[in-house]
């Protein structure tokens, strides 16, 4: 029969609550958790999502979270090697240009919520539309998260404390599946390292040399300038 929960095969539309909850028969508020469903690779979600078609819950609210590599459509910020900043750049304003990618946004999120019966999609497909209707699906796909029951990432947005933050990700009370779970434990050393070249740990030494030459906060660089020298 029908879901009671979710709206995939009973024909509704998705629920429009925003804050994902449903009212139980005495008045309380029910928590619908979202399934987060991680991957090693982007291909692995693409090839994720083409099965979801095949299913009975391929018209389930669903939202794709993926890098600036994979979904920036600006002229200039996608070819950029540092399309982070460039985009953190236009976004704020700095140089006086602002991204009219951004401010298009609500075109494509509220392009997939009006559908009466949204289909499973990949990236590519959010990538095209957001090119059609002018709107940058990075933006999109983290709006689509509010009102999504399954939520697709790679490993690394689930593992990694700074990207969950940046992304407002919150797992508590949440379903968390983990494709291929083997290779976490690469993912969660990628997560908790930092690769370091030779030459900057000495320009580093060379700063901390000055801030403790000028009695700057000795107490904290002293130390640091002697991690610097110990891996030197």
């Amino acid at each position: 029969g029908p879901c009671t929960e979710c709206s995939c095969s009973s024909g509704k539309e998705p629920d429009k609550d925003s804050s994902h909850t449903k009212k139980k028969e005495n008045g309380d508020r029910l928590c619908v958790p979202k399934i987060f469903f991680g991957t090693r690779t982007h291909k692995q979600i693409t090839q994720i999502s083409r099965e979801l078609k095949r299913t009975a819950y391929s018209c389930v609210p669903m939202t794709i979270l993926s890098s600036r590599e994979y979904t920036c459509i600006h002229p200039v910020v996608s070819n950029s090697s540092n399309r982070n900043e460039m985009c953190v750049e236009l976004l704020e304003a700095k140089h006086g240009k602002s991204c009219s990618y951004y401010h298009g946004v609500h075109k494509l999120s509220e392009h997939h919520a009006l559908q009466p019966v949204p289909q499973a999609w990949d990236i590519e497909d959010l990538v095209s539309l957001g090119r059609r209707l002018r709107a940058c699906p990075y933006f999109a796909a983290r709006e689509l998260m509010v009102g999504a029951d399954i939520v697709f990432c790679p490993y690394n947005y689930l593992l990694d404390p700074q990207i969950r933050d940046s992304m407002d990700i919150k797992l508590k009370d949440q379903v968390v599946i983990l494709d291929e779970a083997h290779n976490i434990e690469d993912c969660a050393r990628e997560s908790v390292s930092y690769g370091v070249t030779e030459s900057q740990l000495r320009a580093a030494r060379e700063e901390l040399d000055f801030m403790v030459n000028n009695s700057i906060r000795q107490e904290h660089h002293e130390p640091l300038r002697a991690v610097c020298c110990s891996l030197i």
